[in-house]
């Protein structure tokens, strides 16, 4: 038998325990574009603080199911205690795989609130923070071996050069990561006050944001954010029943192009211009939302990390 259901709260605040781990962004929003049934199956590909999770439980009634994945062994301490709930500590790029291991081969709606959590941001000895002084660690989960060190210590020149231009769209992205290859056997870089003291003279514009591009651009790589991503969306549509929805929620561009050309075309790639091109096939998914919703004014105000969130919803035809 399910636990007995409480009261349902107001859902534009946040729920549960979260507030102090993660506040989650377009919480309405993306509750309302998953369409709940009572009796449905629903997997919240990023669990966190629970705060998104807590809401699609208290749309469940007894008979539903929510399948909650997150990577980060942290995020254990935020379960509630209720048997509608499986947890998964797993990367969201396994879905399918941890499904099929639970009996489950359909589902009625998937979402993932990408990124990073306020939490990962606010524990100094993880890394993410240019706030802290730690080492230069970056793992969602603890398990794998990468971390920024690693990154920076070993990867080429052009390796480095690559990432901070696409993921952080850091503006000297060539000279950044000549400067890290030159300096990195001699300068102590093990450290994120030492890495960026070992940066500080090649930094460009404003400081805070310079070095918040080059961490993220370091957090995505050593996470293989986009990667996960692709393989998530590429498992969707089969464990979509018809007229289940995929609701991702996404705050850098890279990530919100992945999830658009997906849901248009089945695919990750921009369209060739080329207008006797009929090859494309049928789409799998009915486009929800036409442009990306994004975080109203009350909102921005509450929590000001919702600024880059956009929403993308789409529906299995």
């Amino acid at each position: 038998m399910a636990k007995k259901q409480q009261p349902r709260r107001n859902e534009t605040s946040s729920t549960g325990d979260d507030a102090g781990y993660h506040v989650p962004v377009l919480l309405a929003e993306s509750m309302e574009a998953l369409n709940i049934r009572p009796d449905g199956i629903y997997v919240d590909c990023t669990f966190g603080g629970g705060g998104h999770s807590s809401v699609i439980l208290q749309h469940l009634g007894p008979k539903g199911r929510l399948v909650a994945f997150d990577q980060d062994e942290d995020a254990r301490q935020n379960l509630p205690d209720d048997d509608r709930l499986l947890f998964v500590p797993h990367n969201f790029r396994y879905l399918q795989r941890f499904l099929r291991l639970n009996g489950i081969t359909e589902v009625d709606g998937i979402l993932a609130d990408l990124g990073v959590s306020s939490h990962q941001f606010d524990e100094a000895d993880r890394g993410f923070s240019t706030r802290f002084d730690a080492a230069l660690d970056m793992r969602m989960d603890r398990r794998q071996e990468l971390t920024a060190l690693d990154i920076i210590s070993t990867y080429t020149e052009l390796q480095l050069h690559k990432l901070f231009e696409q993921y952080g769209e850091v503006t000297n992205a060539k000279t950044l990561a000549r400067t890290i290859v030159q300096r990195r056997t001699n300068v102590p870089m093990k450290t994120i006050e030492g890495f960026k003291q070992a940066i500080r003279d090649i930094v460009k514009g404003n400081p805070h944001k310079y070095f918040a591009q080059v961490f993220q651009a370091l957090r995505m790589e050593v996470n293989d954010e986009t990667g996960a991503l692709k393989d998530m969306l590429q498992q969707s549509p089969k464990l979509l029943r018809p007229g289940g929805r995929v609701a991702i929620i996404s705050f850098h561009s890279i990530e919100d192009r992945l999830v658009k050309n997906f849901f248009r075309r089945g695919s990750f790639e921009e369209p060739e211009e080329n207008p006797f091109a009929n090859n494309e096939p049928e789409p799998e998914f009915n486009i929800i939302t036409r442009k990306p919703v994004t975080a109203g004014d009350e909102e921005l105000k509450r929590n000001p990390r919702s600024r880059s969130a956009k929403l993308r919803v789409a529906e299995k035809r």
